[in-house]
């Protein structure tokens, strides 16, 4: 059977803990009980972890060996701010499919009340990605920035793809199969209609490629579910070189 998976909030040495509500769904929800075993995510590796002590709002773990675990897949999603509750879900599913950070961004058809709003957001948001990291049995949880004006998010390493309307010619798989493995990948998600002239010349002085998942106008939050998951297959199943004839 599968160990339910834990990101840790306390590490020290040999022990970890769960503080606070983390350590109430744990006690309360689930009855935990000492000597319980469970997998503690912690700095970055996965650990066999024993249940010592359980009190209101602390359970302690005792440490054990190290079971593997993948890592984040190297994806960037720049995910333009729309309304909170399909951006939340958003955040859920990129956060299940492995992306390694998300910034949320002020583009300019941005809703003026949810840009203000958003930098209020943000601890929602971590804790979204992290309960979902522990659901999908992430080592980390992504990093979720806090929220950015568009020319700032614009600085990125690495493949940089925006998702466009406007582009008819290239689609996404096709530059997918340009990456080199080990390279950093960019997504990024346009705002509820789209991105304006100026944002995609901004997009292309700053090395972005501009592609199309396809005929169809999709709505901001089925892109962006879209385009991680065809990203994040193309990276754990690269195309191999053709031979030569």
């Amino acid at each position: 059977m599968t160990r339910r998976r834990w990101i840790a909030d306390e590490v020290s040495n040999n022990a970890a803990a769960l503080v606070g509500e983390h350590a109430a769904h744990l006690s309360r929800v689930l009855r935990a009980q000492v000597g319980q075993q469970f997998d503690l995510a912690v700095g970055g590796t996965v650990r066999q972890g024993t249940i010592t002590a359980i009190s209101q709002d602390r359970i302690e773990f005792a440490l054990g060996e190290e079971i593997a675990s993948a890592p984040a897949a190297p994806v960037t999603l720049l995910l333009s701010i729309f309304k909170f509750d399909r951006m939340e879900w958003v955040i859920e599913k990129c956060t299940e499919l492995g992306v390694a950070r998300i910034v949320p961004v002020v583009a300019r058809r941005t809703d003026a009340r949810l840009a203000a709003a958003a930098a209020k957001r943000r601890e929602r948001w971590q804790r979204l990605a992290r309960q979902a990291s522990e659901q999908s049995r992430r080592a980390t949880p992504p990093e979720v920035a806090a929220p950015l004006k568009l020319k700032e998010a614009t600085h990125c390493d690495g493949l940089r793809i925006v998702l466009a309307e406007s582009e008819e010619d290239t689609r996404l798989p096709e530059i997918l199969a340009e990456y080199r493995p080990g390279a950093e990948i960019s997504l990024a998600i346009g705002p509820e209609g789209g991105w304006t002239a100026d944002e995609r010349k901004l997009f292309s002085s700053a090395g972005w490629i501009s592609v199309s998942l396809g005929a169809t106008i999709l709505r901001a939050e089925t892109a962006a579910i879209a385009a991680t998951a065809i990203t994040i297959s193309a990276l754990a199943h690269p195309q191999l070189p053709h031979s030569p004839e």
